[in-house]
């Protein structure tokens, strides 16, 4: 009986030596690329300019190059001159990203009580939405951006921008990797 044991026992050892010589292996790497953060810092205000109050109210559009357009009687002064805003964008070299503008607008105001006015209708360059910035070879590129500028009717004097000690708000460029 000993020697029965025995041999099935030395029988099945043999057996899974002989099972494992079947047996096939490969090995796959794993790997893993880190970029460089995408960053965007704000450069240039978007600046209307010096406009007169009129009392129809309108609109005043300041464009991709700097350019103000809109409702005539409200942008006869010339000075200051009207600016595009900049953002700054920085992250791996040559990579893709999305850019998000604002869907609505924003409230720009002078810190009395209802004097405010809104900034909509925002574009950029690259164009947000349809298109994709792209990194330089040093991982680097501009934002532009426009937008349009409600004035209302007989709107009170005075020097409007966006923040919150004045109860209105800044709009937000927002940048991802693609």
């Amino acid at each position: 009986m000993k020697k029965i044991t025995k041999f099935f026992a030395i029988a099945t050892v043999m057996l899974a030596f002989t099972a494992a010589t079947f047996a096939q292996s490969a090995t796959g790497l794993a790997v893993a690329t880190v970029v460089t953060p995408l960053t965007i810092t704000a450069g240039t205000s978007l600046n209307f300019g010096s406009i007169v109050g009129t009392a129809a109210g309108g609109t005043v559009t300041v464009g991709l190059t700097n350019n103000r357009t809109g409702t005539a009687a409200l942008i006869t002064m010339a000075l200051p001159a009207p600016t595009s805003a900049t953002f700054d964008v920085a992250g791996s070299p040559a990579a893709t990203y999305s850019i998000a503008l604002p869907a609505g607008s924003v409230t720009i105001g002078d810190g009395a009580a209802g004097h405010t006015m809104s900034v909509g209708t925002f574009t950029s360059n690259p164009a947000a939405g349809v298109g994709t910035g792209t990194l330089s070879g040093a991982g680097a590129q501009t934002i532009i951006v426009g937008g349009t500028l409600t004035v209302g009717a007989s709107q009170a004097p005075g020097s409007y921008a966006s923040n919150a000690s004045n109860g209105s708000n800044d709009f937000t460029v927002t940048v991802n990797y693609n």
